[in-house]
């Protein structure tokens, strides 16, 4: 029988993603798998999570780390196959996690099968129907069909060679040029994305992760972008944040709905208003989507106070729970983002970082502080794999190994996301520090290169040191599941002194944060459950440490 809790479950859920090439090799091949993950769900476990996302694991020629899917009811023989992911789900659930898996609805492979037939049909056929083909323009279609850029650098558009060997029709590709734009006008194309859905939730998959949720649907015509007037995503960019997009959305939790229990989204759309996202989470539509104005915020009191407050306020408008996240594939990990000097609006790109000093240590009393905040908050938390470890960003990976389509769209000027996707370090002294478990002799090693301050970080390390970040987070979690105050509910702010904030939360919690540059003392009477950090000699709370407290 469904109970409240299953329904609502997502409500205060805390959700572990998986990158899965980088979580754990279980076959030794360098590269992580189906068989990594179960070999690691008691550490999930153990830490205190409630579910685990995984990043795409359908098969791919990985051009773009696995968002360039070329069939999406399938597993990348890379990582596994079906047997074994039904597997994982048994396994995963018997633990008591939920599985939320990556859908990719913007764009195919071009190694798909139906690109594939798109390619070799003439222009006009239902097959080039199902993407977006146009004609070029200027003499001979020799110039795209507009000036749209793909978000990788570049122009967005790429020609093809018809089948008599003449320059053809041009195809959409917002991201990489192997990424094909699927024509989401297509009745073709609807269908068989709500087949993608229940071939997954038939297998007891609990939800979706979606990938670039705002920018689906084109604008009719496709007219060039014009600088000063498509600057914002106020429903009349031609391509982000368009209205037409929530039809899908009310279309897929028809579907998610029908499944005892529901099953869940979450959307990744970095639609930077507060109200436009929120019309994402109206009650038809997605149960949540990701606050990145708060991962994006500058680590100062004003900066995090302020966009706290406007995401729970837009999310309660609409009945939802804020989605709180520090890191996750796509940007440089947040303890060296945190190690920067704070300013607002920062960079959250390992370009953004390049060149401004950095302090490591710094960095992760930050990172610790930031952690408790996101804990504290109400609503969901989602956790990138290795933050629990305290893991940087690896910012100098040899160019000659870099794998993000990035470094090469931007012409070798930015060198993409490779930094956050480096695989985890488990064990041992030396690289591959355990990221491949069952490795013959000789073998084994790891996709990416880890950097020698892995060393430090390994699951095995921080698990004899009791005041090491993982424990913190171990404590910190299994807090917030036992505590009452702890999850869905409100907050309220509460004066404190210049440079910090607080806020309580019935009954009886309140959190402080000090982003200052001095400590500043505990409300009187207050008793400490839980700090980021060491406090001084005379109990205040040192700069960059956040406290849990009872009856403050």
């Amino acid at each position: 029988m469904t109970t409240a809790n299953d329904l609502d479950w997502w409500r205060d859920a805390v959700v572990y993603q998986v990158y899965i090439r980088s979580f754990a090799d279980g076959n030794g091949d360098g590269v992580g798998d189906i068989a990594g993950l179960r070999g690691k769900l008691d550490h999930l476990a153990r830490l205190g999570v409630d579910a685990i996302w995984i990043n795409p694991w359908y098969p791919s020629p990985l051009a773009d780390g696995g968002y360039d899917v070329a069939d999406y009811r399938a597993i990348n023989p890379a990582f596994g196959d079906t047997a074994q992911a039904e597997a994982l789900l048994a396994e995963a659930h018997e633990r008591g996690l939920k599985v939320l898996l990556d859908i990719v609805p913007n764009h195919h492979s071009d190694r798909h099968e139906w690109f594939r037939q798109a390619r070799a049909a003439a222009p006009g056929s239902p097959e080039r129907e199902r993407y977006v083909f146009r004609p070029g323009r200027g003499p001979d279609g020799a110039e795209p069909p507009n000036n749209w850029e793909s978000m990788f650098g570049g122009p967005a558009w790429e020609r093809v060679t018809e089948a008599d060997g003449t320059p053809g029709e041009w195809y959409l590709h917002l991201f990489d040029v192997s990424q094909p734009d699927v024509n989401w006008n297509s009745a073709e194309v609807r269908d068989d994305f709500e087949t993608t859905l229940r071939f997954w939730f038939d297998r007891g998959v609990d939800g979706f992760r979606i990938d670039v949720a705002n920018s689906m649907i084109k604008q009719d015509g496709l007219p060039d972008l014009v600088e000063g007037v498509n600057d914002e995503q106020d429903g009349k960019h031609p391509y982000l944040d368009r209205d037409e997009v929530h039809e899908i959305y009310r279309s897929w939790r028809r579907i998610a709905d029908s499944y005892d229990p529901p099953r869940v989204f979450v959307a990744e759309a970095w639609v930077p208003d507060p109200e436009r996202l929120a019309r994402y989470l109206r009650p038809d539509e997605l149960q949540t989507a990701f606050s990145f104005n708060f991962l994006r915020a500058a680590w100062l009191a004003p900066d995090l106070k302020d966009n706290i407050a406007e995401a729970i306020a837009e999310n309660d408008a609409v009945g939802a729970p804020a989605t709180w996240v520090l890191s996750n594939h796509d940007v440089a990990r947040h303890l060296s983002r945190l190690a920067r000097t704070p300013e607002s609006g920062r960079g959250y790109w390992l370009d953004d970082l390049v060149g401004r000093p950095a302090d490591f240590d710094l960095g992760l009393r930050r990172a610790r502080a930031a952690t408790l905040l996101m804990l504290a908050l109400p609503g969901t938390a989602y956790l990138y794999q290795g933050e629990e470890l305290g893991l940087p960003e690896a910012e100098d990976i040899p160019e000659d190994q870099l794998d993000d389509p990035t470094w090469v769209l931007s012409g070798h000027t930015k060198r993409g996301r490779d930094g956050c996707r480096v695989p985890l370090p488990w064990s041992g002294d030396t690289p591959p520090y355990g990221f491949s478990i069952n490795a013959a002799p000789g073998r084994g090693g790891s996709w990416l290169p880890q950097p020698d301050a892995f060393a430090a970080c390994t699951t095995e390390r921080l698990e004899a040191d009791p005041e090491s970040i993982l424990h913190l987070y171990r404590d910190a979690l299994t807090i917030r599941r036992a505590h009452p105050a702890l999850g869905v509910g409100g907050l309220r702010w509460k004066d404190s002194p210049e440079g910090t904030f607080a806020f309580s939360r019935d009954p009886g919690f309140t959190a402080l944060v000090n982003v200052s540059s001095a400590p500043v003392s505990l409300p009187e009477d207050a008793e400490v459950m839980l700090a980021s950090g060491p406090l001084t000699r005379y109990g205040s709370v040192p700069a960059d440490t956040t406290v849990w407290l009872r009856n403050a």
